[in-house]
């Protein structure tokens, strides 16, 4: 049985391509919380985003889904329009989305800082903006923005340039937007889950990042699901534009 509840909540939730990702975790969690699921994709395994969708309906919930690249810059607007017509207006939003690419000093040009911009950044604020906006004409009294980061504060990322420029971006963006929504009842946190096991790992990675974690285990995408379920629900809501490291003590070398 779920702790929190949030069956009058209609959650959108970007970036869930996979079952083993964090996003697909967040969206279980949220749903054995009674949240409606509105989901966006990028190149996910064909008949996936309806195998999920049937998985979300066997929770019990209403959910729907669309494929959409969120680098193009009315994305943000159409992922809106579209999960209102279907599940209703939004009271979550989760910006999980994001573009990764290895780079380093002497691979890094204009057009992979730019695909890096745009997903991680640009999409990422305007749905921000756009569901705030929302929000604002609605009834509703209580809503939440989750964005996940990856912890660039706690240090440096090699070889990750533009990939750690614009999600540590997106940490500095959570503090100042919550301050400006916090009157309308939208509280805008972050979550960094560290390492996550969402199948990128090999035995080798595995072995040497299971030493770093001084809990005993490397994290996994439930680890965040639970936090962000946490984050979303009325027990949350003193709690604003914090960043939370959520890493079993994970120790960077």
């Amino acid at each position: 049985m779920n702790i929190y509840n949030l069956s009058n909540a209609k959650a959108i939730v970007t970036g869930v391509s996979h079952g083993e990702a964090i996003g697909a975790a967040i969206c279980r969690q949220l749903a054995k919380a009674g949240s409606s699921i509105f989901f966006t994709h990028w190149k996910a395994v064909a008949d996936w985003p309806e195998n999920f969708q049937a998985e979300l309906a066997d929770i019990g919930i209403n959910s729907d889904h669309m494929c959409i690249d969120l680098s193009i810059p009315d994305a943000p607007q159409k992922v809106l329009d579209v999960a209102v017509n279907s599940i209703g207006s939004p009271t979550i939003l989760v910006n999980n989305a994001a573009h990764s690419e290895r780079d380093g000093y002497e691979k890094l040009n204009a057009s992979s800082l730019d695909v890096h911009y745009s997903v991680n950044m640009r999409s990422t604020m305007i749905l921000s903006t756009l569901f705030a906006r929302l929000f604002k004409k609605s009834t509703q009294t209580a809503g939440r923005i989750i964005n996940l980061v990856s912890g660039q504060d706690q240090g440096p990322m090699i070889e990750e340039l533009a990939y750690g420029a614009t999600k540590g971006a997106i940490s500095t963006f959570t503090v100042s937007l919550s301050a400006e929504v916090a009157p309308l009842g939208i509280t805008v946190n972050a979550v960094n889950p560290g390492p996550t096991d969402t199948g990128w790992m090999s035995d080798e990675d595995k072995q040497e990042l299971g030493s770093q974690f001084l809990m005993g285990r490397i994290g996994q995408p439930t680890d965040a699901a639970r936090l962000v379920t946490f984050l979303a629900s009325k027990e949350s809501a003193w709690i604003t534009g914090q960043v939370i490291h959520s890493e079993g003590a994970f120790l960077r070398k």
